[in-house]
């Protein structure tokens, strides 16, 4: 762990054991009590945002001394530019984007809590197809978003595939091209587009890189050292309510979709978010996670999916995992 890290916890010590032993605390600036929060996408059930609206509606965060302004991101990369220009505390990342804007153009990114112990990415084929295992896909089209992702490379070396039998192709975001037969393999996001293709109808095979071992992560809490170091016990502070939040979701499943409706609209559907909500908590869970609690993360973790990144050609070279992620502000 660097000496900032190092040091930061030391201070965070301090402050408990002077709240301990009764020791009398100044009186907070009201700088302290105000933190921005952008949920990186329009307002939904992903697990870190449903952290922060259950927090804001049950009172977790006013309980904590702080006034948190919910805010969402259109989606184009702006709550990371807001981040680091100091308009935002408090942003949620895909960990394996973390890593890529780390390393270009060298955002000063920090993950401070990594909620998806596991990637949000799957990939679907209908049922019936004869398609079994990512060895299957030889001699079929298999569709990504952009560009292709390491994580499929890194899949389909795992299931012994030979890539050149393989046809990719640029499917952009709309799930019919599996349906209608356009490809026969379509990326997804596994707490969004198998829930509507299965409201439409169809059943799915679903492959997960991770089932055959390749290092994946999700979404994480992400800040800045320059936020940290202006108030790390108002980050820890929003990370435990946040959590808090989180934990109370998943125990209380409805009432975390009521205040999903309260931020996305009546208009939403309540079965979508409801299946988003339960994907992302059953991958929040992990045997790291039952030891240490929600958001806990390691050097290892981080290490490994920088180590299949770079192997995959998705970063321009090596990043320092240690400056990249703390787990002081970790309740």
């Amino acid at each position: 762990m660097s000496h900032r890290f190092q040091s930061l916890a030391i201070l965070l010590a301090t402050v408990l054991l002077a709240a301990c032993v009764g020791i009398a605390q100044p009186v907070q600036a009201p700088s302290s009590r105000e933190v921005v929060f952008m949920a990186g996408y329009k307002p939904q059930a992903n697990l870190p945002f449903v952290g922060v609206y259950v927090a804001q509606e049950k009172g977790f965060f006013a309980q904590e001394g702080l006034e948190v302004t919910i805010e969402h991101s259109a989606g184009r990369g702006e709550h990371l530019q807001l981040l680091t220009a100091g308009k935002v505390h408090v942003t949620t990342q895909d960990a394996a984007v973390l890593l890529q804007r780390r390393a270009d153009p060298g955002l000063p990114l920090v993950s401070i809590a990594l909620i998806g112990q596991r990637g949000q990415q799957a990939f679907a084929a209908l049922a019936g197809r004869g398609l079994e295992t990512p060895k299957d896909w030889e001699g079929h089209v298999v569709g990504y978003k952009g560009t292709p992702p390491p994580d499929l490379f890194a899949l389909l070396d795992a299931a012994g595939a030979d890539v050149d039998q393989v046809e990719l192709v640029n499917v952009g975001f709309d799930p019919r091209v599996l349906t209608e037969g356009q490809v026969d393999v379509y990326p997804v996001f596994k707490s969004n587009e198998p829930y509507l293709l299965r409201q439409w109808g169809y059943d799915l095979v679903l492959w997960e890189a991770a089932d055959y071992g390749v290092p994946t992560l999700g979404l994480t809490y992400v800040t800045t050292p320059e936020v940290i170091d202006q108030g790390p016990d108002r980050m820890a502070r929003f990370l435990r309510a946040a959590i808090r939040g989180m934990e109370y979701a998943g125990q209380h499943p409805e009432e975390a979709v009521d205040a999903v409706l309260k931020y996305a609209g009546p208009e939403t559907d309540r079965g979508h978010m409801a299946y988003m909500l339960e994907t992302e908590w059953r991958d929040a869970q992990s045997e790291l996670t039952d030891q240490q609690g929600l958001g806990w993360q390691t050097r290892e973790q981080w290490q490994a999916l920088a180590d299949m990144l770079l192997q995959y050609g998705a970063l321009p070279g090596p990043v320092d995992v240690d400056q990249v992620f703390t787990t002081a502000l970790l309740p």
